[in-house]
């Protein structure tokens, strides 16, 4: 490995090292006097850095709740891709789904559906999270299922949101029980939620 490769890692470990350190001292604020009501400036002041240096490593307020999630898509989509195109579509979007679970800490997970819960600005961002995910996973499943005689787009488009409605609605039960059983519990509380529109 060169002396580059070498340098270009070690930032990258930095950096992580210091967004993860800026979420946790930005999250702990968010909980305790709420999102709208956290500046950017108590923010930088609890996590000892310059508000510099933040806007290097976050564009937004909203980025340091959601920025590892709302890079998920494509990786949501490579997990569906990678399922077998026999799977039952809502089966191989249910898998898919364990990737976010796998790259967000159950504590970490339940601070950010309470603060989602309790900020106007922080559901809109999440919204508009969901609404990119959707674009990203539609095609595939549109390819899975075929059109048939619908306009093109539609039964993709459908079937996506349904089924992170189901996501949303099972979080918010496991939210509100207070995370237990960590994310075995939300993926079990998935499975009904999904089973719940399938079934009817």
């Amino acid at each position: 490995m060169s002396t580059r490769q070498e340098q270009s890692r070690l930032w990258d470990r930095t950096r992580r090292r210091v967004q993860e350190e800026v979420v946790d001292a930005a999250l702990a604020l968010f909980l305790s006097q709420g999102f709208e009501e956290t500046t950017v400036d108590q923010v930088v002041a609890a996590a000892g850095i310059s508000r510099r240096s933040f806007f290097r490593y976050f564009g937004t307020k909203e980025d340091i709740v959601f920025g590892d999630l709302a890079e998920q898509g494509p990786v949501i989509l490579d997990a569906l891709r990678a399922r077998s195109d026999d799977e039952p579509v809502w089966d191989a979007l249910r898998h898919a789904f364990t990737v976010l679970s796998a790259s967000t800490a159950p504590e970490r997970g339940l601070a950010i559906g309470r603060l989602v819960a309790a900020s106007p600005a922080l559901r809109a961002a999440h919204l508009e999270k969901h609404l990119r995910w959707q674009d990203q996973l539609a095609p595939e499943v549109e390819r899975r299922l075929g059109s048939g005689d619908d306009p093109p787009g539609l039964r993709g488009q459908a079937i996506v949101a349904t089924a992170l409605a189901c996501l949303d609605a099972a979080t918010a039960v496991w939210v509100d029980r207070g995370g237990e059983g960590g994310t075995a519990e939300l993926e079990r509380l998935c499975d009904r939620a999904l089973a719940a529109v399938r079934d009817s």
